[in-house]
């Protein structure tokens, strides 16, 4: 059972470690940050734009970058981003401690209608619950419907870089080996055309913590069919079709800045 509470939590965020591997000194970050799922995405982008590396995430079993890049005169977070609703939680918390407040933060999805293409993007605009840790920042419900508030800037740069797109719901798990053709059913019965494990998390955070955010996502695996179909699940596979992703992200960041 998790049981909402709407007190503020007794352990406070500190931000992100810096270069010396202390929390000492409040690390400024600009205000926009673009989360990526992908490591080699996340190098793409550094080589690309020059990236400064300016602290990261540490914890007993992993360690994230945090970059900085300038794109047309502009300073832009780009981060490592946790994968699942812990991690995701967390990384908010801890940028919005060093200044960030409006959150960029796409990756890889399943997809629940094979007619959408393999890394074609998805505009997320209601996302299913299931998982536990938005249940901590917001009242028990089945979905959260998603900000719009860059929607029609995100489409204005789809239209840019001649992305084509679908909208609609996505199903939040913390599970992917427990996706199965009873659930797969019931959310696309239920309007989901893909499913990832952060949305909801994203959206619950940064509606508590009265943060701007946005969320998308890029065509992955295929989960309609009579069997799972992997497609380009995997980091390498397409890869260069990925690497022209992140500048829809980019782009917004320096639009919303």
């Amino acid at each position: 059972m998790i049981r909402y509470s709407t007190e503020e939590g007794f352990i406070k965020p500190e931000g992100i470690r810096d270069k010396d591997d202390t929390r000492n000194t409040k690390v400024a970050l600009p205000e926009a940050a673009v989360g990526v799922f992908s490591i080699k995405l996340i190098d793409s982008i550094v080589e690309k734009f020059n990236g400064e590396r300016v602290g990261y995430f540490g914890g007993a079993s992993y360690h994230r970058p945090v970059y900085i890049i300038n794109y047309e005169g502009k300073d832009i977070v780009v981060f490592s981003a946790g994968v699942g609703g812990p991690l995701i939680s967390s990384d908010i918390e801890e940028l919005n401690y060093n200044g960030v407040n409006k959150f960029i933060i796409f990756g890889n999805c399943g997809v629940l209608d094979n007619s959408i293409e393999d890394c074609s993007i998805i505009i997320p605009n209601k996302a299913f619950r299931e998982e536990g840790t938005s249940y901590h920042y917001l009242p028990d419900s089945d979905s959260i419907v998603l900000s719009d508030e860059y929607k029609k800037d995100f489409i204005d740069i789809l239209n840019k870089y001649d992305f084509d797109y679908r909208e609609g719901a996505t199903w939040t798990t913390d599970a992917f080996y427990r996706e199965t053709k009873d659930k797969i059913s019931y959310f696309k019965e239920n309007g989901a055309v893909c499913v990832e494990m952060e949305a909801s998390v994203i959206a619950a955070v940064c509606k508590r913590k009265n943060l701007h955010y946005f969320t998308f996502y890029y065509a992955g695996d295929n989960l309609d069919g009579v069997e799972w179909d992997k497609r380009s699940l995997s980091q390498d596979d397409n890869f260069e079709k990925k690497t022209e992703v992140p500048i829809l992200a980019i782009e917004l960041a320096l639009k919303i800045s």
